[in-house]
Formats: C-alpha cells, sequence, structure tokens
C-alpha cells in the first residue's frame, strides 16, 4: 500500500465517504483475515493452506495486468522475486503465529509495524525520530507487554513472538520496497503479482518436502463448507478486493487518507476476536490492547 499512496499525489474530494467507505471494509475484512485464518488452519496445515490461499489469486492478478507484467525489465523481475520471498516468509511467519495465539493479540502485535516502520527508516536514514514519535513506540511496545501476559506475568507464548517477528519481517519488506532502485518505477499491479508468484512458489517448494504436514491437495479434500468459506474470505476479500480498492482509492482521494482507514485494521481485528473468536484477554489484556491502539494512532499522527 505504502509504494501504491507514495505514488499518487491527490486530494480527498469534499464528499469523501462514497470513497472512504470501500477502505474501510478493507480494513475491516484485514481485521477479520487473523480470526478467518486460525479457524481454517492447524499446525501441519499452514503451508497447504498458503498454498491454496494465493494460488487462487496470483492467476486473477497475472490476468488483469498481463500486457503490463510483460512488460517489467529483468532487474524489475528480479527485484520483484525478492521482495516476495520476503512476502512469503512474512505470511508463514503469520499464519504459524496465528495459530498459536489469539486473533486479538495477532491483530494488535502485528500492528507494530506502524511504529517500526519510521523508527527503522529513521535509523537508516540517520535522522533521530521526534519524542512524541518515541513515545508513541514506548506506549506500543508496553501495550504488546500487557496484551501477551493473560493472567500473570509470564514470557509471552511462541505465537505472539512470531507475530513479533513477522511485524519485523514486515518493516524489513517495507524498507526493502522503498529503497530497491529496481522496483521503484515498476507498475504496482505487476510489482504485486510477481511477489505472490514468488511466494506461492515457496509455499509449493516447503509443502512438497517430507516433514511439513498436509499436502495442499489433502488440506483441501478434509475442508467442509466452513473451511471453503474461510478460504473464500482470505482469497478474494483479504488479497484481490483488498489491492484492487486501493489501487482505485489511492487515486479517487488522498493517500494520507487511505492510510488512516486502513490503520484502524487492529481495532477490528480485536472486536473480530473478542466477539466472534471467543478470546477473553483479561484486565491486563484489555489495557494493553488499549495501549497499542493508543500508540499506534499516536504514532501515526506524530509520524506524519
Amino acid at each position: 500500500m505504502s509504494a501504491l499512496a507514495a505514488a499518487v499525489p491527490a486530494t480527498a474530494p469534499r464528499r469523501a465517504w462514497p470513497t472512504d467507505l470501500p477502505v474501510l471494509l478493507v480494513a475491516v475484512v484485514w481485521g477479520g483475515s487473523y480470526l478467518a485464518a486460525k479457524q481454517i488452519t492447524a499446525p501441519h496445515t499452514v503451508v497447504a493452506v498458503l498454498v491454496l490461499r494465493f494460488a487462487l489469486v496470483a492467476p486473477v492478478l497475472a490476468l488483469a495486468g498481463w500486457r503490463r507484467l510483460r512488460a517489467l525489465t529483468g532487474a524489475q523481475l528480479g527485484g520483484a522475486g525478492v521482495l516476495g520471498l520476503v512476502l512469503g516468509g512474512i505470511f508463514l511467519l503469520e499464519t504459524y503465529g496465528v495459530v498459536h495465539t489469539s486473533a486479538t493479540n495477532a491483530g494488535l502485535i502485528i500492528s507494530l509495524t506502524m511504529v517500526f516502520t519510521p523508527l527503522a527508516e529513521a535509523a537508516v536514514r540517520r535522522v533521530r525520530p521526534s519524542r512524541g514519535f518515541l513515545g508513541a513506540a514506548a506506549l506500543s511496545v508496553a501495550g504488546v507487554v500487557l496484551l501477551t501476559q493473560g493472567a500473570g506475568f509470564t514470557a509471552p507464548g511462541a505465537g505472539d513472538l512470531l507475530i513479533f517477528a513477522a511485524a519485523l519481517a514486515r518493516t524489513a519488506h517495507v524498507l526493502l520496497m522503498a529503497r530497491m532502485k529496481a522496483v521503484q518505477d515498476a507498475d504496482p499491479l505487476s510489482l504485486t503479482t510477481v511477489q505472490l508468484t514468488s511466494a506461492v512458489a515457496v509455499f509449493a517448494v516447503l509443502a512438497a518436502l517430507p516433514g511439513t504436514g498436509a499436502s495442499p491437495w489433502r488440506a483441501a479434500a478434509g475442508f467442509g463448507p466452513a473451511e471453503w468459506a474461510g478460504l473464500a474470505f482470505l482469497s478474494v476479500l483479504c488479497t484481490l478486493f483488498a489491492f484492487f480498492v486501493q489501487m482505485w482509492a489511492v487515486r479517487a482521494t488522498s493517500p494520507s487518507r487511505v492510510s488512516l482507514l486502513l490503520g484502524t485494521e487492529p481495532l477490528w481485528a480485536a472486536a473480530a476476536g473478542i466477539a466472534l473468536g471467543g478470546d477473553r484477554p483479561g484486565p491486563a489484556g484489555i489495557a494493553g490492547a488499549a495501549l497499542v491502539l493508543a500508540g499506534t494512532a499516536w504514532g501515526r499522527r506524530a509520524g506524519s
């Protein structure tokens, strides 16, 4: 989203709600994606579900942008392929993580990317972040500490740590996209298509290795209507719908407005986890969730 938003210096129209509503819906479905992934995935089907989810998406993107895809240079293809390997690692960390933690924790911990990315960018540029942003980052991290404690102060679970690692990997992915010269002028649809295709190739190779769990075909054979509905939700709404809405919205409104609306994703993740997933964070967890939401919102304002 960042690469697309940076390319379109538009101004939000006076009547913004027709544009805001689809973008807000993207944030809602992204927030629900953690619960959906948790409900259809088991530890032995993580790789299989990822193959199924993105193998359904990549061909549609390729057909939609075939002419522009063929126009990519060798350097752009190589750069997008490298980004796809990183993207594959992010999805593996996120999906394994959400299997071993709550949907609420996953959605809130991954939101740390919003504060990690400006901090990492400041470190790369050797620029000191503002005090306000550092305060927001500290507030967010403190919130995550409370969020992962449950009934008492214990070490975070394996799932929490995997989601935390995914947030760091997302930060690296954003920085690579911004600083890799080979992809800076690439068509966004083509860039996304190559990245997802590269990620699917990684998942397919992993699925063929012994000891990585069920094959995609075996996992698909065991799906019932609820699992297929969850997979369709992840593939069609959380990936295809979300991508095309972003491409349309950054041309119809301001990139900053799109970013602000998409920044509500952790709020929807917490709402889905608590209301639909049966998550019960407890007093410390609720306080932690509030701190994470406040810290990331403060960080977005301070960073902009």
